[in-house]
């Protein structure tokens, strides 16, 4: 284990100079002796020691020479000197920048386990800084302000809320990470449309017996699929984009849902991936609880997972019903959970929101990409 995996992270750098120094001394040389020897000037000998001049390869040979060892172990040892002195530098470069966690949601970080669970004090916000920075894989602030800041041009939002860039940065990023660790085929249209009519047959069952299987019909036809903790910040509960020209991800927060709003927003963003990948640069932005802006686009989204759901056949039956055992019924001869049935109901103000029908639905918990 090195130090930095232990969390040692010293104040200070010990240039190659000081194991000079040392074997100097053991051999009770003077500089100026070590010089003669080395073939090299006082000066350039000094500031060798000092470590103001890099430890070229030809010095190394030399030392081996002169002082034993190996090149490549005064090699190394100069390496982890600069290596370390660039860390020293940049650690003040993370005291400078930490006016930009102000942007982050730290609260919501620590529950995904990104920071770690302890008090912000200002004694640890540079250390946070350079965690935050390899978590959004940027090189500075600045580097985050031109990426995941000029995002915010491709935000295709359904709600005025959506504008905290920082909380959606996050929770985009964290099924950035997800996705990165998938390797799927290349995005099959066809593929993806048949898996739909498959995916849409898992809705009668209870979520842990469907998770790992609409994850791999999606996989099988080359689009990601993720579910991400909750961010509430963000005001996003799905995402439809494209991670590169032939890489559409679907990513979904289970936070809060029950099955007929978790349905309604897979469904949603499939809709976005198979209808408007025409412009692979958007990021739609869902709240399906809280539309107030109306595009085109979400429209057609919105049609589209409703007439999945519930095809447009059953339309003239859908209001007749208002009875538990109606609802059963209808629900079996359309294969489709009773919980969406309602959700559908409520949503087209045939049913009220407070009606004891509400205990047909079934809530969900985040189903990881590690277990269903």
């Amino acid at each position: 284990m090195t130090n930095q995996e232990r969390g040692f992270q010293p104040d200070w750098v010990s240039p190659p100079g000081d194991t000079m120094i040392d074997l100097m001394e053991e051999r009770d040389w003077s500089q100026a002796e070590l010089a003669q020897r080395l073939g090299f000037s006082a000066k350039h000998l000094n500031q060798l020691v000092k470590g103001k001049v890099p430890l070229s390869n030809d010095a190394a040979l030399r030392l081996e020479r002169v002082l034993g060892s190996t090149a490549n172990f005064w090699l190394s040892r100069e390496a982890k000197y600069r290596e370390q002195l660039a860390r020293l530098e940049a650690r003040s470069r993370y005291e400078t920048w930490t006016s930009w966690l102000d942007q982050l949601p730290l609260t919501d970080l620590k529950k995904t386990g990104v920071i770690p669970d302890k008090r912000i004090s200002k004694a640890v916000k540079p250390a946070l800084v350079e965690t935050l920075l390899s978590f959004f894989g940027v090189a500075s602030p600045d580097e985050w302000q031109t990426h995941y800041g000029g995002m915010q041009a491709q935000f295709r939002r359904t709600r005025e809320s959506q504008s905290d860039v920082g909380a959606i940065a996050s929770w985009l990023r964290l099924g950035e990470i997800q996705a990165e660790g998938l390797e799927l085929p290349k995005y099959n249209r066809t593929n993806f449309e048949k898996a739909l009519v498959q995916i849409r047959e898992l809705t009668v069952l209870p979520p842990q017996n469907f998770g790992s299987e609409i994850r791999r019909l999606c996989s099988e036809a080359g689009v990601k699929l993720v579910f991400v903790p909750a961010i509430p910040r963000s005001h996003v509960s799905g995402v439809a984009r494209w991670l590169n020209r032939h890489s559409p991800l679907i990513q979904i927060s289970l936070y809060g849902k029950t099955n007929d709003k978790f349905w309604f927003t897979f469904f949603h963003e499939a809709a976005h991936i198979l209808l408007h990948a025409s412009s692979k640069t958007d990021i739609y932005l869902d709240d399906p609880n809280s539309v107030t802006q109306h595009s085109p686009e979400e429209d057609e989204a919105n049609q589209w997972a409703g007439e999945m759901l519930i095809p447009p056949a059953y339309n003239y039956e859908l209001r007749d019903l208002d009875t538990k055992s109606q609802i059963l019924e209808f629900s079996e001869a359309v294969n489709i959970h009773p919980g969406i049935v309602v959700g559908r109901l409520q949503h087209e103000e045939l049913l009220g929101y407070a009606t004891p029908l509400n205990r047909l639905k079934e809530s969900f918990q985040l189903i990881s990409d590690k277990s269903d």
